[in-house]
């Protein structure tokens, strides 16, 4: 009942964009008319404009990123429906996406993101680096819902795809400055050089710098910079009639953070005006000999470096089209962080620790990673039957080695401040690597010159190993202890051997019917299937803790429309979906006894989304240009109520896990606190305090997206173009386990221990906000730019113009907000 409820809702917007009006206008006359300018994407892995993919899908070319203020990756998650974007917890440099309720936050590389990142259709499997910086970007497409068919492993919750500008046959380029908040100066430029009438390169590169929007008010230093550099040359060779190829280097330095801030000096709360920190890890720290190799040495901070190689040569043969793409991705990331500011962790015993300005941090990790891959495939393009049947396939190579060499040290207050008493929780040395062999096809058979039947699928097959090393002088003397963190002694707690390797092979189909109406009315049904690779539990600080989790995988149904009416002028797609994953992979984290941070991650429950998303895109008059976007989901967690109490490495089930939480409740136990008193089933994992499943994580019910920009011609080759655009989502939830502290004090029953907080939901929320509770929230940006014909423009702009603050992610009950308010004032010229 509930699908056809989704269905009847999808079928009455796309009955309300009647095609009756609409006309056909190529790009050409839609460029000369003033309409909405086409996007060629491909999104099917050939050239299409973005109305006649039956695909649900968001495109900006490099325009439209342009005056909408775009400068990363991570801003274009704003203007996308049911799309949630923020940077991992500590690291400046990695987004984490939530695309219809399906993401990850972890980092570590025995994770796989499900939103799958491609430059230039290379793969990038690391989320480290995936903020980026957009100096030489022709558009980006973001491909909502499954992609297991044509893009492959990790993408159950979709794909973004960046491509980068080819070079142009003239000589031309263009440089722009900018100086900005928090002492922020900024250079990108870019030129295009003809060296033959079938060569050509373009050099762009970019660098940006500033102080950084938190104030550190134990040793006076800034933090949660941007800064960094980057230098791309790429090529494009005509070789021959039948052959062109097209490639690029890149090499980009960054050093970006994220570490938490808060809006109220915690020294000083009568102090609201910034951002601001108090650990008393400093970037030019160490840890004194606490930990092994040259992470020892490392000061606050993340800084990533990024080798990216690409190539793709085409080759026709008649209808045929051959493409051999290759990539090779380097990174090195070394960071350390502060995930406690320099103090405790909150809880209901201590729900604002005292500031305390630690020396080593409150709860640091210190890591050094190496990051490689190597990428091959081989894709084939053309049409059979005189254009009965169009077709790509192909064979695609995947190979990754990973080395991450980190440690992480909990300071105990057993010690007077700043140094405290500081421990050592692990040292270690992963070692994990990845391959993976697949095929696919698919076919659009054109049943008539309206209906288009497409299908297709696609074979994995995947390896991944897995070993650890305890760095530790004990564990390296000639002997391995019980104790060491090693691969010898990968045991769970209930004896289970935790298994090394991990092998699957799975096939991801999809089929679809599209009908267009008319060349502007194109009406679509589809069913794809994708999956997202299983790993390892690395976080842990104990051999029995580093459990293995599985694949998850996907089905997504849609039904769409994508219409253009009034001449082009209105633009209109909707799309309803319906999601279930099964063995969704979940990170959760909780405090441990002794005050630390355990992770773990699990195949806690299967989930089912549903909604509905509409773009409206519309250029009433010249000049003038209007946007809008609106998603709407309805989420939740499916177990199943008969599963076993235990899972095979002795973990509690979810179900189990509930009743006991249920019954710890019943009996007076109070949730998330400590001893006799504590319901230590509840409030962790996804169960949340009362008992209930918990909402799953960043998932609104709705997010908005509305905005446009005017080109007013002034005469004399000048024009001014003003351009607003806001952003709202619904109030959600950020923490795995639906875990917020509130300021009403409750009474242990046991002990009779006094808690000054709870997450119950008694009282009000703790301020500063302390855990996993987001409120709805709007983000407005704007810009005016002067511009003028013979190539140069001076633009002033404004990020989260109103300063809203917003928390966007939690990590043991500290809450994580979005960035400040921040202007800029730059000019261009272009040549």
């Amino acid at each position: 009942m509930k699908k056809i409820l989704l269905v009847s809702s999808a079928l009455a917007c796309i009955a309300s964009a009647s095609p009756a009006m609409a006309q056909s206008a190529s790009t050409d006359e839609a460029e000369q008319d003033g309409g909405l300018n086409v996007i060629v994407v491909t999104a099917q892995r050939r050239q299409e404009s973005v109305q006649d993919v039956p695909i649900a899908i968001s495109a900006f070319n490099a325009a439209e990123l342009e005056t909408r203020g775009v400068s990363n990756a991570l801003e274009v998650t704003q203007f996308v429906p049911n799309l949630v974007g923020l940077n991992n917890t500590g690291l400046g440099t990695a987004n984490s996406y939530y695309l219809r309720g399906i993401g990850n936050t972890e980092s570590i590389a025995t994770f796989d993101p499900p939103i799958g990142t491609y430059v230039d259709d290379i793969y990038m499997s690391r989320q480290n680096a995936n903020n980026l910086s957009f100096f030489d970007v022709d558009r980006v497409e973001v491909l909502r819902g499954p992609q297991g068919t044509l893009f492959g492993r990790n993408t159950t919750g979709g794909a973004v795809n960046v491509f980068l500008k080819e070079p142009g046959d003239e000589f031309a380029g263009y440089v722009e400055a900018g100086y900005g908040s928090y002492e922020r100066y900024m250079v990108r430029a870019s030129v295009d050089v003809p060296l033959a009438d079938t060569f050509a390169v373009k050099v762009s590169g970019y660098f940006q710098d500033d102080q950084g929007y938190a104030i550190n008010t134990t040793n006076g230093e800034r933090a949660n910079q941007n800064d960094g550099w980057g230098v791309r040359v790429g090529f494009r060779g005509e070789l021959s009639d039948n052959a062109r190829w097209t490639g690029s280097y890149i090499r980009t330095h960054a050093d970006a953070g994220n570490i938490v801030n808060f809006d109220c000096d915690p020294a000083n709360p009568t102090n609201c005006d910034g951002r601001f920190v108090t650990t008393g890890f400093s970037k030019n720290g160490n840890f004194g000999g606490r930990l092994t190799g040259p992470k020892n040495d490392f000061g606050l901070g993340n800084e990533v470096d990024m080798n990216f190689v690409s190539s793709n040569l085409e080759l026709g043969f008649g209808d045929l089209t051959v493409n051999l793409i290759t990539g090779f991705v380097d990174i090195k990331q070394n960071f350390a962080l502060d995930f406690a500011d320099g103090r405790g962790l909150p809880n209901t015993g201590n729900p604002i620790p005292p500031v305390a300005g630690y020396t080593f941090g409150g709860f640091t990790i210190s890591n050094q990673g190496e990051h490689t891959q190597f990428t091959q495939e081989i894709k084939v393009t053309g049409s059979l039957g005189d254009g009965l049947l169009d077709f790509v396939g192909g064979v695609y190579y995947f190979h990754e080695d990973n080395t991450t060499d980190f440690g992480d040290l909990f300071t105990l207050p057993f010690a007077p401040a700043p140094t405290g008493f500081p421990i050592i929780l692990a040292d270690r040395t992963i070692n994990n690597t990845a391959e993976a062999w697949a095929g696919y096809v698919q076919a659009d058979v054109n049943l008539s010159e309206q209906l288009k039947l497409t299908a297709g699928i696609r074979y994995t097959d995947e390896k991944k190993s897995f070993d650890i090393r305890d760095n530790r002088a004990s564990c390296n003397d000639g002997s391995i202890e019980a104790s060491c963190i090693n691969t010898i002694n990968l045991t769970a707690a209930n004896g289970a051997a935790i298994p090394p390797n991990q092998s699957v092979g799975l096939w991801t189909p999809r089929i679809a019917l599209n009908y267009k109406a008319s060349e502007d009315f194109l009406i679509f049904a589809s069913a794809t299937r994708g999956f997202k690779s299983g790993g390892w539990n690395a976080r842990g600080t104990s051999a029995t803790e580093l459990l293995p989790f599985g694949p998850e995988t996907a089905w997504s149904y849609e039904l769409g429309a994508k219409t253009e009416f009034l001449d082009n002028r209105v633009r209109l797609n909707v799309t309803a979906f319906w999601l279930d994953v099964s063995n969704l992979q979940t990170p959760s984290a909780f405090i441990r006894g002794n005050g630390s941070i355990a992770f773990i991650t699990r195949n806690f429950a299967d989930y089912r989304n549903k909604g509905i998303e509409v773009e409206l895109n519309t250029a009433p008059v010249d000049g003038l240009n209007l946007f809008a976007s609106l998603g709407y989901q309805d989420d939740e967690y499916r177990i199943d109520a008969n599963a076993p109490a235990f899972d095979a490495f002795g973990v509690q089930s979810v179900p189990a896990q509930q009743a006991a939480c249920l019954g710890q409740l019943a009996a007076g136990l109070l949730p998330n606190t400590a001893g006799a008193d504590n319901a230590s089933s509840c409030g962790a994992g996804i169960v949340a305090p009362d008992g209930s499943l918990a909402e799953p994580v960043r998932t609104p019910d709705w997010t908005i997206s509305i905005g446009g920009s005017y080109d007013a011609e002034m005469g004399g080759g000048l024009s001014l173009v003003p351009s607003l655009n806001a952003n709202w989502r619904s109030k959600s939830e950020v923490g795995t386990s639906e875990l917020t502290l509130f300021d009403q004090a409750v009474t242990g029953p046991n002990t009779g221990t006094v808690y000054p907080s709870n997450t119950q939901g008694l009282g009000s929320p703790i301020v500063p906000s302390s855990g996993s509770f987001s409120a709805a929230r709007w983000i407005v940006n704007g810009s005016i730019a002067l511009k003028s014909d013979t190539g140069w423009s001076l633009t002033a702009e404004c990020k989260n113009c109103f300063d809203q603050e917003s928390v966007e992610s939690a990590l043991a009950n500290y809450s994580y907000l979005n960035p400040p308010r921040t202007f800029m004032i730059k000019g261009r010229f272009a040549f």
